[in-house]
């Protein structure tokens, strides 16, 4: 991986506004991520997670506020050295021709070569082992036209690994997968962050995968921060309650230590046999 920039925080933001017309979304953001770290963000939809990912890929740009990534502000990075560096997973993954699997993925490799320049062996190399890290590999001549929401998610992780990223960035990326895939995905994400350095931001809406593979955890509320920090710090009972507007029980998995988090839904009893 490219080793262009340096810093104390592979994300730092100060102060990050952002707002659709008269909606603000966004408010007065200061959020750390230290390099090599699996960072997880939280909250109800439409507290500013999809936003703020956005925001540091560069899709959208600031109404206030910086945004450093490794050390250097998101503002001086040219297009091609961000995607060299920065690898994203959207909510949604469209593309208007009909590519086959093993041809959206090589689109990871773009940043990479020349213009004009030719597939390499390095580059086959690379995209055919993102593609069975992810399980797609038997899917490599089909048409994306034909996949279901499951596959197609795991051939856009597939891509953005290609890209050998320094950062990150995922946006729901365990959706439409069934359990098994969530988890083998996360696996599979958690397992490269350990051997390579990288950096991960993930949007997640499970609490109890987060809880089993973040390090850090932030929660969104209203587009601000309402907590940051450990898994100990910030996902307890308070925290939760007063950002998902619920009662969420914490326990403890008794087996692997990890915590545990269930909605307390009132006035249901669970009837002894």
């Amino acid at each position: 991986m490219p080793q262009e920039e340096n810093g104390r925080f592979a994300i730092e933001t100060r102060q990050l506004r952002f707002s659709y017309e008269h909606h603000q979304v966004l408010t007065g953001v200061d959020l750390q991520v230290e390099p090599g770290t699996f960072c997880c963000l939280m909250g109800p939809n439409g507290s500013g997670k999809s936003t703020l990912i956005q925001l540091l890929s560069k899709v959208l740009y600031p109404l206030d506020g910086s945004i450093d990534v490794f050390g250097k502000n998101l503002g001086q990075w040219d297009h091609k050295q961000l995607a060299r560096t920065i690898a994203v997973v959207p909510q949604h993954f469209q593309v208007a021709f009909p590519f086959t699997v093993e041809q959206i993925v090589m689109l990871g490799r773009v940043p990479h070569r020349g213009p004009w320049a030719l597939d390499t062996k390095d580059d086959l190399e690379i995209v055919h082992q993102a593609m069975r890290d992810t399980g797609v590999g038997h899917l490599a001549g089909r048409r994306i036209s034909e996949l279901s929401g499951g596959e197609l998610k795991r051939v856009v992780v597939a891509k953005a690994l290609a890209q050998q990223p320094r950062l990150l960035l995922l946006d729901e990326p365990a959706a439409h997968l069934d359990i098994k895939h969530q988890v083998d995905l996360y696996s599979l994400v958690d397992r490269i962050r350990k051997n390579t350095g990288l950096t991960v931001l993930a949007a997640v809406h499970d609490l109890n995968l987060s809880s089993a593979f973040g390090e850090k955890f932030c929660l969104l509320k209203n587009g601000k921060l309402a907590a940051s920090g450990t898994l100990e710090s910030v996902m307890t009972y308070g925290h939760l309650s007063e950002v998902f507007g619920i009662d969420i029980y914490v326990g403890v998995n008794e087996i692997t230590g990890h915590r545990l988090f269930t909605p307390m839904v009132l006035g249901r009893k669970v009837q002894a046999e």
